[in-house]
């Protein structure tokens, strides 16, 4: 967490030449966060790297949904070029810390969060994203054989894999939910409580991968976290009240099912291509929650195609625990 070379002249240009550089966060992917500190002054520094990185869809999405009554964080400075975007500072209380103290809060918070999906889904998709499409669901889902499979040591039949996902997948293209907003990583770690009244007292962080898809896709994110135990009762209540606010067309459940196992398979060749490629061993010990929670996904009869393909090609023994022994103690 060295500061990029080009940040102190960055935040002279933007008038905070003395401000202090401090260390805030990675993630997954190579943009950092460092907090800077003039006096009273925050503010978060993303660093996001060309060419592995690009910081407009971020700025674009931001940007729209302040305009639809969302808090996102105001671009104070930019220099796309150098992958340097200097934005407010939401402070420190992230929903997962703030629920590890406060547990009792839990069913309020997440009302609050399903509240906010709801809001932004009575609302268009922004015009400028790209559809989320067979295409992209198709490449996803290859995340698990591609990487996970591989790394577990057992050769799958990557067709039939395809031919499953192409089965089930005309039940979210073809569902009477309008397309909206998919942020993609809507869940505990991305969303902080902040000390306003708009958005429902709710900032988001983590939204240029941005597409317009189906309204279930960042419910299964926020309630099948990947990080985070969501317990099955708090899931069901959370969407018996997205039911209630939102009144979602009668396929939203078989949607919400196939989209929770498209995302979880993802999760799994993402978490696996973060160890054996970018050196992360950390992201294996969420595996075995991802498993539980695909295995859930598969039990719905919607899912029956791809259910049979993973009952055939991975044995129960090679899913939860079967990469444990590289799990950092």
């Amino acid at each position: 967490m060295i500061p990029p070379a080009d940040a102190p002249a960055f935040l002279a240009r933007a008038g905070w030449e003395h401000a202090a550089i401090l260390p805030l966060a990675g993630d997954a992917s190579f943009r950092r966060y460092f907090r800077i500190v003039d006096g009273a002054r925050r503010a978060v520094l993303m660093d996001a790297p060309p060419p592995h990185e690009d910081p407009r869809p971020f700025i674009l999405v931001a940007e729209h949904l302040q305009g639809q009554g969302f808090a996102t964080p105001h671009i104070l400075a930019r220099d796309l070029e150098l992958g340097l975007v200097l934005i407010e500072d939401f402070g420190d209380l992230r929903v997962k810390e703030h629920l590890d103290e406060a547990p009792a809060e839990e069913v309020g918070v997440y009302m609050r969060a399903v509240d906010l999906l709801a809001d932004l889904h009575r609302l268009p998709a922004a015009s400028s994203l790209s559809p989320y499409d067979r295409a992209v669901y198709q490449r996803e889902a290859g995340l698990l054989t591609e990487y996970y499979c591989p790394a577990v040591g057992l050769s799958v039949d990557g067709g039939a894999y395809a031919r499953a996902w192409d089965a089930v997948l005309p039940i979210v293209e073809q569902s009477a939910s309008p397309a909206v907003t998919v942020l993609r990583d809507y869940h505990a770690e991305n969303i902080m409580l902040i000390d306003r009244p708009e958005a429902r007292g709710l900032g988001l962080l983590d939204f240029q991968d941005a597409l317009a898809g189906h309204p279930a896709y960042d419910l299964v994110s926020l309630l099948q976290d990947a990080r985070r135990d969501v317990s099955p009762a708090l899931e069901t209540a959370m969407l018996d009240h997205y039911r209630a606010v939102a009144s979602p067309p009668a396929d939203f459940d078989a949607a919400y099912a196939v989209l929770g196992a498209q995302r979880n398979a993802k999760i799994i060749g993402i978490f696996t291509r973060l160890w054996k490629r970018d050196g992360k061993p950390r992201y294996l010990s969420f595996l075995p929650r991802m498993w539980g929670l695909l295995e859930r996904d598969l039990a719905h009869p919607a899912l029956a195609p791809v259910a049979e393909w993973f009952a055939a090609n991975i044995p129960a023994d090679m899913r939860h625990d079967a990469l444990k022994d590289h799990v950092p103690a």
